[in-house]
């Protein structure tokens, strides 16, 4: 046990240590925004974005020069080990440690920083859908940042346990990444047919809001940010707290198909995760700065389709891939390609107001009541 602790002792340190830096973004992000009770404007939410970024760049170059502390790396021997168990397209040279070492930074850098762009624009398309359930359920604009952030934390939980698993799952059954693929292309065919469909929420209908009837006690109406109020001497749960769970269950749905898009990427959860982390962290400020004209983007629908369709081919394909030499720079190229296109072809040819298909449910009385 001892000696186990001690192998994995630099995985778990760095581990913990970014998930300290990681609390005290947010708790950062708390204290200036989280406290005031205006609406969050484009020019905090472009501050914001900016940081967020920044700091996902400096991550990117951490880990060009210290990606190799990880996991431990110290001699040839436990390189040739980590790429063989994460399956890195990369090349060792048994006589230069250091030269080695060097090619999987950059390697593991290209890496994180693929996979952060993959998840981030698979979440353009959970912001318009976050928006839509705001929308739906009437909350006040200066109560979206407390959605987003409690929302944040509970994705951030989700995702630690959806990424280990899936990466313990990939170790032990390697067929499964055929299953992802199979799964992606159909993500993507299913995201193109239905991306002219009139999206709308039914406040009541729900699942979400069901069961919540049904097993728990719902207060009438907002409550300030409160989640929940004690009313006539019983706890009960505030509508603000529904959309809550509402945006959780809706991050567990995006995470189906974003997580093991990224492991397209990379196979090493540890790059996986904060790859993740990153792009999630930026959702929120990305979702202010973005919920204006996301709508606009009339080809984004197709970018992102495509974007699911490549990625789930390319893990059909991993094997012949990686036989030819199909490095982590290609999948950026063809990603930032795709993305590039959908975005550029939005903004050259935007959709006008009437031919927008995001309906909102227009019933006035939200009574959440049994």
């Amino acid at each position: 046990m001892a000696l186990f602790l001690f192998i994995m002792s630099n995985e778990i340190i760095f581990l913990i240590g970014f998930l300290v830096f990681i609390g005290f973004i947010l708790a950062l992000d708390l204290g200036l925004f989280g406290k005031k009770g205006n609406d969050i404007s484009m020019k905090q939410a472009g501050i914001m974005s900016f940081f967020v970024v920044a700091l996902a760049g400096g991550f990117y170059i951490a880990l060009l020069y210290f990606g190799h502390y990880i996991h431990d790396i110290d001699s040839i021997d436990t390189l040739k080990e980590v790429v063989r168990k994460h399956h890195h397209s990369i090349k060792i040279y048994p006589e230069n440690l250091e030269h080695s070492i060097s090619i999987y930074n950059q390697n593991l850098a290209m890496e994180f920083f693929t996979g952060y762009v993959v998840e981030y624009a698979l979440s353009v398309d959970n912001i318009f859908v976050i928006l839509m359930i705001f929308t739906s359920f009437n909350v006040a604009k200066s109560n979206y940042h407390s959605v987003l952030f409690w929302g944040i934390l509970g994705a951030i939980a989700m995702r630690f346990v959806f990424i280990f698993v899936g990466a313990a799952l990939i170790n032990k059954f390697g067929w499964i990444l055929y299953v992802f693929g199979i799964f992606l292309i159909y993500s993507g065919i299913k995201m193109y047919l239905d991306r002219n469909k009139h999206e709308k929420i039914d406040t009541h209908e729900h699942p979400v809001v069901k069961f919540a009837n049904k097993h728990f006690k719902i207060h009438n109406q907002f409550v300030g940010k409160h989640f929940w109020i004690k009313n006539e001497g019983i706890w009960k749960m505030t509508p603000l707290f529904l959309v809550l769970i509402i945006v959780e269950f809706t991050d567990l749905i995006f995470a189906i198909d974003s997580i093991p898009a990224i492991f397209s990427v990379t196979k090493d959860p540890y790059i996986v995760f904060f790859s993740n982390i990153f792009a999630i962290i930026g959702l929120r400020s990305m979702f202010f700065l973005l919920a204006g004209f996301v709508d606009k983007l009339r080809y984004l629908k197709i970018g992102l389709a495509a974007l699911l369709l490549f990625i789930g081919v390319k893990m059909l394909m991993h094997t012949y891939l990686e036989e030819i030499g199909f490095k982590t720079t290609h999948s950026l190229l063809i990603i930032v390609a795709i993305l590039g296109t959908s975005v550029v072809a939005s903004l050259l040819n935007p959709i006008k107001i009437k031919d927008r298909h995001l309906h909102f449910d227009d019933k006035k009385d939200r009574d959440f009541r049994h």
